[in-house]
């Protein structure tokens, strides 16, 4: 288990007193006469209050909010044993994996003007931390992740499904479990029940590879669960973890006008991630199966919420497991950090099938995320708005587009019927209505509206200044910017404002009003991801992207469970082309232990390899035990130092090995996304200036 890169470190300290209320005199620049200046109370030194026109919109959606419907509070509570009394968990490197107490200014009023009544809802709703019964013999440990660990009574132990995203908050909850219901028997059986990491990563909190093996220990995952689990996470992982800044708020101190929650869960915890491969996949799309003792019924449901994904029935007892297809908010059809375009029509279908096989008699109904549901009526309920929910979105935005909407349009044209806005569990609190609706076009129809101008057009850097121009310059777009800013026209104001912002990335002044538009807009946001997205933004461009370390797309862990060609497709991605015109050479790679081989060759600027493969008159043959290639994978071990040490053999020219490795790139994981963030070095001070790490893997 290796524990993933820490925390960004250095936000000095914010200043000390800043006026509440009054307009700039810093200058006689027209741009700034009315701006208004930072709130005291705010965690960043340029933060703002929300305006009058952010208050009428949330005073306006909190009167349209089904408050009278309380069940989710009365569910949350149900079966309730024991508090986590520690509010802050350590990982085993030291710094703190998960802390609870960031959280807890959401119990102390009830309502704030800069949170959205209902994500403030959903936030204390998923503050619960402890120990629940679901029914007897089955178990939950909730809020000490995003995801929730739950546990069920076997033969000879527990068998664990979903173990978290870390080892120590899976430990952490292994022992609270153990302290009040585990009567000691140890765990018989694991179960993931799809491939993102918040789903297994922390399954070296409750096993290690030696117990697996003198056990036998089951393993249980869906099919090509681990080639989804690494595609996923790897190929695109450096742009996704830092997307994942601006989705899951990275950057953002827990606060009022900051961070309030994921949705989903609070936050994702910052400990050890880990993985130990499935040792029996579910094949078949019902296949029932003994599992210590308990009969389940496992659902496969492919290219749902995860390429790779299963529900799961226990018969006997009458429990319906829904993974995380269904849970307490719509899901993401396109997530912000970036993923292939999920399938709501198929996700629909499926949900309908459970609804149909297992939901007719179910009594109990429990996910990987949020509170279980009790009663065969509240679960029928649920499975059906969500059946509709999914089932909707596909067809009516593809209604809309068979009658010529775009994608640059549909966000503001499709709506989520009355009848589902009514459902508290329907509602965006992960999905939002607007980025999926979109996400519905691009699976279908992708990016391009359809008119020539958006087919190949400038990138925004270099169209930006034109506008800048025609605008009349910096000084006019300030001013008008300004004026649409303090009308509450937010939405006009950055369309003109990061023009100018594209044109002239060190015009701080731009900037910092862009930032004011950006936080206006996210205060409004009910769903955390776009609230979480325009903060971030807000706060990079009126800081810049901090200094310090970030984490990988993948910890070493997760990098040794890759196999031998998804390794090799990698390095394709990582390889420059640009360096590599003009080479031209064949290796062949063997791997003697596993008995692979492997065709490798660079031609065209392009790296493709073809497994099962040699060529006759090589450039190279590298043999290397696969063993002993995974060294070289996770970086312990250079290539060039295992063929010192015989470890490795060369057969032929060992320099293409020098060549190859000149083309390689190290993505950085600090990315500009915001224009003229890159460099900056001004600092505020935050205790703990990240309240969550980036991932080293992508969760949901």
């Amino acid at each position: 288990m290796t524990t993933r890169r820490q925390f960004v470190q250095s936000l000095p300290a914010v200043g000390a007193a800043f006026a509440v209320a009054g307009s700039w005199a810093l200058d006689a620049n027209p741009a700034r006469a009315q701006a208004p200046l930072p709130l005291k109370e705010h965690f960043h030194p340029k933060g703002k209050a929300p305006s009058r026109f952010t208050l009428d919109v949330l005073h306006q959606s909190k009167a349209t909010l089904p408050f009278a419907d309380e069940r989710d509070f009365e569910e949350q509570k149900r079966g309730f044993i024991a508090p986590m009394k520690e509010l802050k968990i350590m990982a085993d490197a030291g710094h703190v994996a998960w802390d609870m107490q960031r959280f807890q200014f959401l119990d102390e009023q009830e309502e704030f003007d800069s949170i959205h009544p209902s994500l403030l809802r959903q936030s204390v709703l998923n503050n619960n931390y402890g120990l629940y019964e679901v029914i007897p013999g089955v178990y939950q440990v909730r809020g000490f992740d995003l995801s929730d660990i739950s546990f069920v009574r076997g033969k000879t132990g527990w068998i664990v499904i979903d173990p978290l995203v870390s080892a120590e908050t899976a430990r952490a909850a292994w022992n609270l479990f153990q302290e009040h219901v585990g009567e000691g028997l140890p765990v018989s059986a694991v179960i993931y029940s799809h491939s993102h990491a918040d789903h297994w990563g922390g399954v070296r909190g409750i096993l290690d590879d030696a117990a697996v093996k003198a056990r036998k220990i089951p393993i249980i995952a869906p099919r090509n669960f681990m080639v989804h689990t690494i595609s996923e996470n790897v190929y695109a992982g450096n742009a996704m973890n830092r997307r994942l800044f601006y989705q899951y708020g990275l950057l953002l101190p827990a606060s009022p006008h900051g961070y309030v929650g994921q949705g989903l869960g609070q936050a994702v915890s910052s400990g050890a991630v880990g993985l130990m491969a499935p040792n029996r996949l579910i094949e078949q799309e019902i296949e029932e199966i003994d599992v210590d003792g308990v009969r389940m019924i496992f659902q496969d449901t492919p290219n749902t919420e995860a390429p790779t994904e299963m529900n799961t029935y226990i018969p006997d007892l009458k429990a319906l497991w829904m993974a995380e297809n269904v849970i307490a908010s719509l899901h993401n059809i396109y997530t912000l950090r970036g993923a292939p375009v999920r399938d709501p029509l198929n996700w629909s279908k499926y949900i309908s099938q459970a609804l149909h096989r297992f939901g007719v008699e179910a009594e109990v109904m429990f996910a990987s995320h949020h509170w279980p549901r009790w009663g065969n009526a509240r679960i029928q309920e649920v499975l059906r708005g969500q059946r509709d929910l999914y089932a909707n979105m596909n067809n009516q935005v593809l209604h809309l587009a068979n009658q010529g909407v775009t994608i640059n349009e549909i966000h503001n044209v499709y709506e989520t019927p009355k009848s589902l806005l009514a459902k508290w569990d329907c509602r965006g609190y992960h999905g939002s209505p607007e980025h999926n609706s979109r996400g519905v076009i691009q699976r279908f129809l992708g990016f391009w509206d359809g008119n020539p101008t958006t087919l190949i057009p400038l990138s925004p850097s270099d169209s930006a200044p034109l506008y800048v121009e025609m605008m009349g310059g910096a000084e006019k777009i300030l001013l008008r910017g300004r004026a649409l800013h303090d009308e509450g026209k937010y939405l006009h104001a950055q369309e003109i404002l990061n023009k100018l912002v594209q044109a002239e990335p060190q015009n701080q002044v731009a900037k910092d009003l862009l930032a004011d538009v950006f936080e206006q807009i996210g205060y409004q946001q009910e769903n955390p991801g776009l609230r979480n997205s325009f903060l971030a933004a807000a706060y990079e461009l009126r800081t810049g992207i901090p200094e310090g370390e970030t984490a990988d797309s993948s910890s070493p862990d997760v990098i040794r469970a890759m196999s031998t060609e998804l390794f090799l497709n990698f390095l394709g991605i990582r390889m420059d082309s640009r360096k590599a015109e003009g080479m031209r050479f064949a290796i062949n790679l063997i791997t003697p232990d596993n008995g692979e081989k492997f065709l490798i060759e660079l031609e065209n600027a392009t790296l493709t390899n073809i497994q099962g493969f040699l060529a006759e008159t090589p450039d190279l043959t590298l043999t290397i035990n696969r063993v002993d290639l995974e060294q070289t994978m996770m970086g312990a071990k250079t290539l060039e130092a295992q063929l010192a040490d015989g470890t490795a053999k060369a057969e032929g020219d060992a320099g293409v090995l020098k060549q190859l490795a000149s083309t390689m790139v190290d993505f950085d994981p600090r990315f500009e996304i915001m224009p003229g963030t890159k460099l900056k070095e001004t600092k505020i001070g935050h205790a703990d200036p990240y309240e969550a790490v980036p991932r080293t893997t992508i969760a949901a």
